[in-house]
């Protein structure tokens, strides 16, 4: 009796059709056409010959950013992530991952505390979108209120996971205006919406279209019954003010910036730090340096609030899960370039970012900057015809252009965000600007 003979007298049915009797004959295939098998040289060709397709920053000018960006790596980093010691067929989130690991986090614990101002950080989070999410409810949690203030000016990624998040908690998410002249916050739409309700205002600095907001430094002032939540870019901290200097409770951030390449969108790094009080409502695990019992300096993980680690109703977050291999390619990075360093390149990123400005202000149609401000490596970019036709068109002369802000922020669609970094050559601004004068 054939193997499919017996499986279908033990299952009591005549025929493998019967397994599917309750789908309608309507919406059935006839199969999945698949290719015919090939040999691992053959998988391989075709493999490599689909890759080559691809438009890669490594390969074509890239001014896209918005969140993730192209940024030059050292090879010590992946050099140092990629040892066996660090790589695990699971996350590293339990007790009983080795101390070299709880080392290299708690050394990015301290690295991103003293970039930020904040006296205690998490072991990460997912990515920015996910940490907003996250600081949104532990603002709830601190002060029992349920309005989160966010800028209109955000992207539409952290606008989405915002509000899944907050939705589960009750809260409500009330957006603020922006200065259509400058992209500054607006302070008068601010304040009219702040009152006894509000749990948190969240900030960027610099925010979603590159702008160094000036009021930033004072809205824990003017606002000091609402805990303020300050999104950061780690590189622009090379030469900003760190957000705990001017009253931040909670700073969230994207780290993929230290380290991590663009790799498709990921994998990210959510940063996360907040004030000593209010240590024990913020999500994730913190890890704490002690003594054992010989005296020998030792690591261990001090605060754990995942619900796989404590109490379900006691826990913070149930999908805080880390990015801890991320987070050591962070400290790495760090370890490498330094204070100076840095420094050094946050200035470049923003001389960059000026120079592709100067450059683009020389198209006739297009107005460059659209906002009158300080930027830090980013800037908006009103175009003469739609944003998205232009990215295609870029696309198709081998540039990766900017970034479309009709999804982000609709009262600008007739904008391109477009971003530069210390990968941004004068080669790569000419064809730009080569590029756009074409299409014109």
């Amino acid at each position: 009796m054939a193997v499919d003979e017996r499986m279908l007298k033990e299952l009591g049915i005549q025929s493998v059709d019967e397994l599917f009797s309750d789908i309608p004959a309507e919406v059935r295939t006839d199969g999945i056409p698949l290719p015919d098998g090939m040999s691992e040289m053959e998988v391989v060709r075709t493999i490599r010959s689909i890759l080559e397709r691809n438009v890669s920053a490594a390969d074509h000018p890239c001014f896209l950013g918005g969140g993730v960006y192209h940024h030059f790596i050292p090879a010590a980093v992946s050099a140092i992530v990629s040892r066996s010691e660090l790589q695990t067929a699971y996350t590293p989130y339990q007790a009983e991952i080795s101390q070299g690991m709880l080392q290299a986090l708690f050394e990015y614990q301290s690295y991103i505390a003293e970039l930020t101002g904040m006296e205690a950080v998490n072991s990460s989070n997912y990515d920015a979108s996910t940490a907003l999410g996250e600081a949104a409810i532990m603002c709830g949690r601190i002060n029992e209120r349920r309005k989160f203030l966010v800028p209109e000016a955000l992207s539409a990624g952290k606008r989405g996971v915002l509000h899944n998040y907050v939705k589960g908690a009750g809260m409500q998410v009330v957006e603020y205006g922006f200065d259509p002249l400058t992209g500054e916050m607006d302070l008068e739409d601010l304040r009219s919406k702040v009152d006894g309700e509000v749990s948190g205002i969240y900030i960027e600095v610099p925010n979603f279209l590159g702008v160094i907001d000036r009021n930033a430094t004072e809205i824990k002032k003017e606002f000091p019954d609402a805990l303020l939540v300050v999104g950061v870019d780690p590189i622009s901290l090379g030469i900003l003010k760190a957000p705990g200097d001017y009253g931040a409770d909670i700073v969230i951030g994207e780290g993929q910036s230290l380290g991590s390449p663009m790799n498709f969108g990921g994998p990210l790094l959510g940063l996360f730090g907040c004030r000593q009080e209010h240590v024990r409502k913020m999500p994730g695990r913190v890890i704490g340096m002690t003594r054992d019992l010989a005296g020998r300096r030792a690591f261990a993980m001090t605060l754990q609030t995942r619900e796989q680690h404590i109490r379900r109703e006691k826990a913070t977050s149930n999908i805080c899960t880390n990015e801890a291999l991320m987070a050591v390619a962070a400290a790495v990075y760090l370890g490498i370039v330094g204070r100076t360093g840095l420094r050094t390149l946050a200035m470049l990123n923003m001389d960059r970012a000026r120079a592709t400005m100067d450059a683009l202000c020389q198209i006739k149609g297009f107005e460059c900057p659209a906002l009158r401000s300080h930027h830090f490596n980013e800037f908006a970019v009103r175009t003469p015809i739609k944003p998205e036709k232009l990215s295609r068109v870029l696309m198709r002369k081998g540039i990766i252009g900017g970034l479309p802000l009709a999804r982000h922020v609709p009262s600008m669609g007739d904008c391109m965000l477009f971003a530069a970094t210390e990968m941004t050559t004068d080669e790569d601004i000419g064809k730009l600007v080569a590029a756009l004068e074409g299409v014109l």
